[in-house]
């Protein structure tokens, strides 16, 4: 991403968007993606891009440069869809090796992404896009068709709400309406309880849009196998796997091949609800700061 250098002792804070890195460079191309986005929204606001793992630069080498660029305040913006070991431990211990270095610099970091209504309504909207896309359909969403990002979800789109099953009708070729269902899939975990929280983000989704939606993870169970049997068996005829996943990568690749007959959308990528959110994690964790110091 292009880099926004700002003056030796700048008051704006930097920011510093972590990602989670990957040895698929997709994911690192599209983090880069988004957080051009973020920088071209507030040009004056310094922007820098990060990785926990696997990809650089890392974590460590970026705050040493904004050290030493003479900046005084860094908020470190977990690019994470939820509060997991990375956002609760990896992220901050890196950040208190990084305050024991540079004792100058003052380093804040803000919240996770999710959860959001807003990541929900983008993710809508790619379920929106695969529709448009998909072959052998025919849509009325209510206006033009839009450009599909299908391929990797890095491109912007024009924000446009949360979806509903009436501007999401589907028909066969010979005319038959098709129920939509979506599958909302997302990584997996370990923990029951971090999968109960991804679970809220399938029911939020089927609230704001009103269609039949279903749950799969790509590292735990349900697989999107059963959560495609649990469509099926709901009376769904078209499904679009919609992946809640911030960059396409090794994960959403899985879930494609388990699922090749099946519609898949793309990953959030950069969007304009995305810009907006990170910025309000960065304007929350420097307001915090400053009401603790007041």
């Amino acid at each position: 991403m292009a880099r926004r250098p700002g003056p030796a002792g700048a008051a704006a804070p930097v920011l510093i968007g972590v990602g989670h890195g990957s040895r698929d460079p997709r994911s690192a191309a599209t983090v880069r993606t988004v957080l051009d986005a973020v920088a071209a929204a507030r040009p004056s606001r310094p922007v820098r891009v990060a990785f926990l793992d696997l990809t650089a630069p890392s974590v460590e080498r970026v705050l040493d440069a904004v050290a030493g660029a003479g900046h005084r305040h860094a908020v470190v913006v977990p690019l994470l869809l939820g509060s997991a070991f990375h956002a609760r431990v990896d992220l901050p211990g890196l950040l208190a090796e990084a305050r024991a270095r540079h004792p100058l610099l003052r380093i804040d970091q803000a919240d996770v992404l999710g959860p959001d209504t807003r990541l929900i309504d983008a993710l809508a909207e790619r379920v929106r896009e695969a529709l448009d896309s998909a072959p052998a359909v025919r849509r009325e969403l209510g206006g033009h068709p839009r450009p599909s990002t299908a391929t990797g979800g890095t491109g912007p789109s024009q924000p446009v709400g949360p979806a509903s099953a009436e501007q999401l009708p589907v028909a066969s070729a010979h005319g038959e309406r098709l129920p939509v269902g979506v599958i909302v899939a997302a990584v997996g975990a370990s923990s029951a309880a971090a999968n109960a929280r991804t679970r809220l983000v399938a029911e939020e989704f089927a609230a704001r849009t009103g269609l039949r939606t279903e749950l799969c993870f790509a590292t735990a169970d349900p697989g999107v196998e059963i959560a495609r049997a649990r469509l099926l068996a709901r009376g769904v005829r078209r499904i679009v796997v919609a992946p809640y996943f911030l960059a396409p990568g090794l994960l959403t690749d899985r879930i494609a091949v388990a699922a090749p007959e099946l519609t898949h959308a793309a990953a959030l990528g950069a969007h304009p609800a995305l810009t907006e959110l990170i910025w309000d994690r960065y304007d929350a964790a420097s307001a915090e700061r400053h009401r603790l110091s007041a």
